[in-house]
């Protein structure tokens, strides 16, 4: 069943499930109803609030299977990625928080503790949940518990380097566990690397249980002529299952195979699953689903079968937004430009091309762009080499997801002073996403990295230029981040100190404002709010956040007060930085630093979280102009109005 034009009202079956026992006992008839119903309420809902329809389109009758087979929460269920657990969600009673999916007071995008006892890790970031699994089913076998531990790994999640440590793990325990590899043959668009030419070599195989059922056979009729006739006949055997699907590489590792299963198909599916529970030993079930599947635009979709698209029209699948320019676009287009320029400069991607950017050099020249799968750590050394080889590598990802691979950039990339760029997305409080996506360690944590130069672009002009000035720097690694979302006009310097750009400046000098990024715009409205308080505000932008440039510390001690204002963790961050660097230098004005607190904070609109955290210009202006006046009620002297012994006239 497709979703057709028009608003869906969810009655029938989905009305009844307020949690995984009521879907336990419906019928396998009821249970196709149902997953109709499903995925009718999916694009009903996502639809209206964005959110990641694709991948929860697939995994429908699978999620379903899960629920009548294993017994949540005492068994637990672990999704990887995170973004896949929609219709565990509805499953487990929350269906009322779709109406506000991924905004304030709503569901989460992904598991979430707070939520549901159902969810126990909130692993938004791929490749992780068997390691999780791993020391869970280690955890219980230690203590005695019969609980089953079941990881379900899609979306791209195998072409992590983490799975594969996982695996090694899991398979020298030898503890219970099931391994559900929802193979859909993407991530965010196709699956790049072996293993995924691996999963689709068994999927374009439909006649390897025929084949295996033929050997079997063969060997069964042949007379028993001792022990190392049948040695040699179980070697044929095993060289033909090789031949004929390499699944034998699991197998290998002491972890049992079964499928692949059609994904869609509950019966087959809760076979597999219940042969897989009661084996007694880790087991990988290999299931075959199609990403978007029952959804015509999202199954015609060829870039990212509707990954994650924002609110969209029902009818086509088009996006309901007001176009506008993206930073990402930005990005993309310079990129190209430079690149036609200078052939040593290729690009690479974590399994993420069309969100970055990275496509549209890819396009024009694909010879040019490495998509390494979700594989960061990867990512940041093979630029490395790529840089040793004498190219120029741009590394374009998710300012989150480059945490994953510090070590990489700090050992292997900045302690060779290897020329390499990292293009960070989604930098500062990105919002819908929640927690676990926002970029705000990256000026932080990559700080600290010696040689390292990081860029905050404020506007498309500066985005362009800074990008240009990132890969002309040959000596060592550079960042380049910026926000999501639509770029803001274009603001314009009144002139230009070093690498600093003067905003706007007042005869008096009273507050140096450090706007970092795009907080550029932020900074121009609090200088207007503060100078009607009669103060003046000097706006600079620093463009080069990392290291401080000695032109921002020299500006610095020509004002009274110096505040910053980031959307990066405060702890470590630019303030930070620029206090201890006007510490070296004995510039004794006092700093004021805002940002973001070190915190988990919930997910909700940019604007929302910002507000909650009082970085607005409102709030800002409010905190600068009591700062500034508290320096002036510090100045006056204090007058004397008790008369001292000496100074009092004399008693009669």
């Amino acid at each position: 069943m497709s979703v057709e034009e028009g608003t869906v009202h969810h009655t029938g079956l989905l009305a009844t499930v307020r949690g995984p026992q009521d879907v336990k006992r419906m019928s396998v008839e009821q249970v196709g109803i149902l997953a109709a119903e499903i995925r009718d309420f999916l694009v009903a809902k996502v639809s209206r609030t964005g959110g990641h329809i694709g991948p929860n389109l697939g995994v429908v009758e699978l999620t379903l299977a899960l629920h009548r087979v294993f017994d949540s929460p005492r068994d637990r269920l672990l999704f990887d990625t995170g973004h896949q657990a929609y219709v565990h969600k509805i499953v487990t009673g929350r269906q009322v928080g779709f109406d506000k999916l991924k905004q304030r007071g709503g569901l989460s995008g992904y598991p979430s503790q707070a939520e549901s006892e159902h969810d126990l890790i909130e692993n938004s970031h791929a490749s992780t949940a068997l390691s999780y699994a791993d020391g869970l089913a280690k955890a219980y076998a230690l203590r005695g518990e019969q609980r089953s531990v079941v990881a379900v790994v899609g979306d791209g999640a195998l072409t992590g380097g983490m799975c594969w440590e996982a695996l090694n793990n899991i398979a020298t325990a030898g503890n219970p566990l099931v391994i559900v590899v929802n193979d859909n043959g993407r991530s965010y668009a196709p699956t790049i690397g072996g293993l995924a030419d691996h999963l689709s070599f068994l999927r374009l195989n439909p006649g390897y249980e025929k084949v295996l059922d033929t050997v079997k056979d063969a060997l069964g009729s042949t007379p028993l002529v001792g022990k190392p006739m049948y040695e040699v006949l179980h070697a044929v055997k095993k060289g033909i299952k090789d031949a004929v699907a390499p699944q034998a590489m699991f197998e290998d590792l002491g972890i049992k195979y079964v499928g692949p299963v059609d994904g869609h198909d509950v019966v087959a599916v809760e076979s597999a699953l219940r042969a897989a529970k009661n084996f007694g030993g880790p087991v990988i079930v290999h299931a075959v689903t199609r990403k978007g599947y029952g959804y015509r635009p999202a199954e015609e979709d060829e870039a990212d079968c509707f990954h994650g698209p924002g609110a969209f029209d029902i009818a086509t699948g088009k996006s309901t937004a007001a176009p506008s320019v993206k930073w990402t676009n930005v990005f993309a287009d310079e990129l190209v430009a430079i690149a036609d320029e200078r052939p040593d400069v290729v690009g690479i991607t974590a399994a993420m091309a069309e969100p970055t950017g990275i496509v549209k050099l890819a396009r024009k020249y694909p010879e040019r762009v490495y998509d390494v799968g979700i594989a960061e750590q990867h990512a940041a050394t093979s630029a490395a080499g790529l840089a040793l080889g004498g190219l120029h590598p741009v590394v374009a990802v998710y300012a989150t997801f480059l945490n994953r691979a510090f070590d990489q950039v700090l050992l292997d990339v900045a302690m060779h002073k290897l020329p390499v760029t990292f293009v960070l997305d989604r930098a500062g409080i990105t919002g819908p996403d929640g927690p676990s996506h926002y970029g705000m360690w990256d000026m932080s944590v990559f700080g600290v990295v010696p040689g390292l130069r990081i860029a905050a672009p404020r506007d498309a002009a500066t985005l362009r230029e800074e990008l240009r000035e990132a890969v002309a720097v040959d000596d060592a690694p550079t960042i380049v981040r910026f926000p999501t979302g639509a770029v803001a006009a274009d603001l314009p310097a009144v002139r230009r100190v070093g690498p600093v750009d003067v905003l706007t400046e007042s005869a008096r000098t009273d507050v140096l404002l450090v706007a970092v990024g795009a907080f550029g715009k932020l900074g121009m409205e609090v200088a207007t709010r503060v100078a009607e308080q009669g103060y003046g505000v000097t706006v600079v932008d620093p463009r080069w956040v990392r290291p401080v440039p000695a032109e921002l510390v020299e500006l610095a001690a020509g004002h009274r007060l110096v505040v910053s204002v980031e959307d990066g963790v405060r702890v470590g961050g630019v303030g930070s930085a620029l206090a201890q660097a006007m510490r070296d230098a004995d510039v004794r004005v006092p700093l004021k630093d805002l940002g973001v607190p070190a915190d988990w904070h919930p997910h909700g609109s940019r604007a929302q979280i910002l507000a909650d955290l009082g970085l607005t210009a409102q709030d800002v202006a409010r905190d600068v102009t009591g700062w500034i006046s508290g320096l002036d009620a510090e100045q006056v002297e204090p007058v004397a109005t008790t008369p001292t012994t000496k100074n009092a006239p004399a008693q009669n």
